[in-house]
């Protein structure tokens, strides 16, 4: 049986439990296995003599075996093998007292009770390792490592180094623990080693040995990192490795489960680390030349084609310094031939609906089409009513760029899944017609009835809200690529864009437009009652001065799950370190409501609620009512988390604060205060005042500066809730770069590897890396862009 990375556990190990075991923990194939890696080594094992060991600990002793006696289950199948052992020798030398202990194993397998008979023999001198106990007033080892002198190692002092050294600490589940996941890992690379696939030779691995070995503790030697080296090859090139003083991959992968020292183990660390940082900017680099390569819309601004700039002519206020460069920029990307990939960050309310609004018009200007998709059907309608009003004034030569004087108003549509037929079929023609138009849509843009076959360009808002394939659903509707603009305002790092978005150009927009006030943002444990009564009675103050308030909850009701939102609002999920907290319920839409309803600092006030589980016609008549101030409070989940822009909202009351990412939190508090009133946003928590959550909130608290919050927020939570939670990296083949804590390796891994694509700009030298690169690609769409 020859093996390779590919190979199943299943086909290797004859344990079903452990193969089940291991499957949970997402290892399926010797690959899998090699990549599972630790995330600490434990510190050496003492070496002690048997006389100093304490109960309950783990410690490695010498010593001789003076009696063997296997013993069958009486109450069970199976054959308890018992070892008495000794330390005189070693007790003799170091002038101690000797001592003896059991060493207990457990097996249903005669033929491995057998085996491990001839090896412990009495008389053998033998090294061991375990956790100890006291069974029968004797010092007890059940299932101990055991290595015997003269078979496995040439002398105790060799032995006594092999198992005590550091050991790899993984993380387990409650069907396989750490120890016996290092086991598992253990006997496949040595598996791996020894077929005749790697090493040429003629012998391979018996399933049922391999099995025998993982039941044993693993294999009885070292596992050497030369032997594997045909199996798993050094994917950066010899000569970026080197000058990294990095380790062979095979030698990082032994080292990370085996290390000598903890010292082996962090050198391994960093080579795996520098190994994925290479491998994802090749791919992002590669992404980005394999782009300009491909055809697209060419849609000059010039003197026949003026409408961008008549457009921000148009409008009431002038632009930030900050919307006139990016602009600039695209208006640039989208003129040449080539596709347009560019991501818009933004913090809340910094303009970026100008800035796509001039680049849909330079499109339409061209005679081309454009579609912006909104992630919910409420930023949808908004938007839609937002561009129309932005463009009614303008107008545009019905046949642009041929020559035609003839003038009409710039048409805009709205396309969602809940639209009647008939509206329906109107607004589908319209695109189908290839007439210059823009669509604002929901996820109804990827269905395939949306044909729009002079689709220039393609404007994704909050683009982590949508999976890969929709968005090339889009992209390969037509011969000819269109532009991609994507828009987010959750703030992300650099490091953290450089790393998932390196393929992109990517602009920001820091700067606020003139008139907006600081939301004052006040934290409130909810059993502070006077403070809570206090809220509700500014919030009744607000409202009689003709202002308006969000009440958001994590849940609909008390029967969902807190990742409610069907429309794409943000999950909710309790910090990892908090475990306590998720025996407490999260609030509800429906529960809320309920006791705003009894409050007499609310009495009077009519509260409405919005959930993704409303229908369209609800949506609409319960935003246009709380607009309209008949509905001055408005209960709802976070459908209302991303763009909704009523201007008279000044208050936002968040519960389960301590429950949200920091990017969640901003972006929420980001609906209050567009109107340039004073504005307040009240984070509503149960968490304890020392916990990881209340640090959390008191960094919003005091900063409203969305990229340090999103930097605190990777910091303390990690990429998933800062770029969405489908990038949260469980599904990602990087297993221990850091978008943060690596952004030095993240810069040299993109410079080493510009500098060999411009060598090597197929790598056609290095076929190992090419496919890498094609697997990274692969495994990780999630986090690109575009592929």
């Amino acid at each position: 049986m020859s093996i390779s990375l590919d190979t199943t556990v299943s086909s290797l190990m004859t344990n079903r439990r452990r193969v089940g075991a291991l499957k949970s923990l997402g290892v399926l194939t010797m690959h899998d296995a090699i990549t599972y890696y630790p995330f600490r080594v434990t510190d050496p094992v003492p070496l002690l003599p048997l006389r100093s060991i304490t109960v309950g600990t783990a410690a490695a002793f010498a010593g001789v075996v003076r009696e063997l006696r296997v013993r069958p289950l009486a109450a069970r199948r199976g054959y308890r093998l018992e070892a008495l052992v000794d330390d005189t020798e070693f007790a003799l030398e170091h002038s101690v007292r000797p001592s003896s202990a059991n060493l207990v194993f457990f097996s249903y397998k005669k033929h491995f009770v057998d085996w491990l008979s001839s090896r412990l023999g009495q008389g053998s001198s033998i090294v061991v390792q375990g956790e100890s106990s006291f069974f029968n007033d004797r010092l007890q080892f059940t299932h101990p490592e055991t290595l015997v002198i003269g078979k496995d190692v040439s002398t105790a002092d060799e032995g006594l180094a092999r198992v005590s050294r550091p050991r790899p600490v993984y993380h387990a589940n409650s069907r396989i623990s750490s120890e016996h996941i290092h086991e598992s890992i253990l006997s496949m690379l040595q598996a791996l080693a020894e077929s005749d696939e790697t090493v040429g030779t003629s012998t391979s691995p018996n399933p049922d040995a391999l099995a025998d070995a993982d039941e044993r503790g693993g294999d009885d030697r070292k596992v050497s990192a030369e032997e594997l080296g045909r199996a798993i090859p050094d994917i950066v090139p010899e000569d970026i490795r080197l000058s990294n003083g990095a380790m062979h991959r095979a030698e990082a992968i032994v080292a990370m489960h085996e290390p000598a020292d903890a010292k082996e183990f962090a050198k391994a660390i960093a080579t795996l680390r520098y190994e994925e940082a290479f491998i994802s900017q090749t791919a992002l680099l590669r992404s980005r030349e394999g782009v300009r390569a491909t055809p697209g819309y060419a849609c000059p601004v010039d003197e026949k084609h003026r409408l961008p700039e008549d457009f921000v002519a148009s409008l009431p206020f002038d632009l930030t310094a900050g919307q006139h460069e990016v602009i600039e920029a695209i208006q640039e990307d989208m003129a040449k031939p080539y596709p347009m990939q560019r991501l818009l960050q933004g913090e809340v309310g910094s303009g970026k609906t100008v800035v796509c609004v001039a680049a849909m018009l330079q499109a339409v200007d061209s005679g081309n089409q454009a579609v912006l998709v909104a992630p919910t059907q409420v930023l949808a309608e908004q938007h839609y009513q937002t561009i129309s009003d932005m463009v009614q004034k303008l107008s545009v030569g019905q046949t642009a760029g041929a020559g035609s004087e003839a003038k009409n108003t710039v048409p805009v549509v709205l396309l969602t899944g809940g639209m009647r037929l008939a509206q329906r079929r109107k607004v589908l023609a319209l695109a189908a017609s290839g007439e210059p138009c823009i669509v604002i849509a929901t996820h109804a843009a990827f269905s395939t009835t949306f044909q729009a076959p002079n689709l220039a360009l393609v404007v994704i808002d909050e683009q982590h809200r949508f999976g890969v394939e929709q968005r090339e659903a889009l992209r390969r509707k037509n011969e000819i690529a269109p532009h991609l603009l994507i828009m987010t305002a959750t703030p992300i790092p650099r490091t953290a864009a450089l790393t998932w978005f390196g393929d992109l150009d990517i602009s920001e927009l820091r700067e606020l437009p003139g008139g907006r006030k600081p939301i004052r943002t006040i934290v409130v444990q909810e059993a502070d009652g006077s403070t809570m009564s206090r809220m509700f009675l500014h919030i009744r103050q607000r409202v009689e001065a003709g202002e308006r308030a969000y009440i958001v909850c994590p849940r609909i009701d008390e029967s969902s799950e807190a990742e409610e939102d069907p429309e794409g609002g943000a999950p909710m999920s309790p910090d990892d370190s908090e475990q306590e907290n998720e025996a407490v319920p999260l609030h509800s839409v429906e529960e809320i409501e309920r006791r705003l309803q009894a409050l007499p600092q609310l009495k009077g006030l009519r509260i409405a609620t919005l959930t993704g589980r409303d229908d369209d016609e609800t949506k609409q008549q319960v935003m246009k009512n709380f607009a309209a101030g008949e509905s001055p409070v408005l209960v709802a989940t976070t459908v209302i988390e991303v763009g909704v822009d009523v201007p008279q909202a000044s208050c936002i009351v968040v519960f389960d604060a301590d429950r949200f990412g920091l990017s969640q939190l901003h972006q929420l508090r980001g609906r209050v205060g567009r109107g340039g009133t004073k504005s307040w946003a009240f984070f509503i928590s149960r968490a304890e005042q020392d916990s990881i959550a209340a640090q959390r909130l008191a960094i919003i608290e005091h900063s409203s500066d969305g990229t340090e919050i999103a930097q605190a927020d990777l910091e303390l939570r990690g990429a998933g809730d800062v770029l969405g939670d489908a990038q949260s990296g469980g599904r990602s083949s990087l297993k221990l770069l850091r978008v943060v804590k690596d952004a030095d390796v993240v810069v040299h891994a993109r410079e080493q590897a510009a500098g060999l694509l411009a060598r090597d700009p197929e790598l056609s030298h290095e076929t190992i890396l090419a496919g890498a690169v094609l697997d990274f690609i692969r495994g990780n769409e999630a986090f690109l862009a575009t592929t």
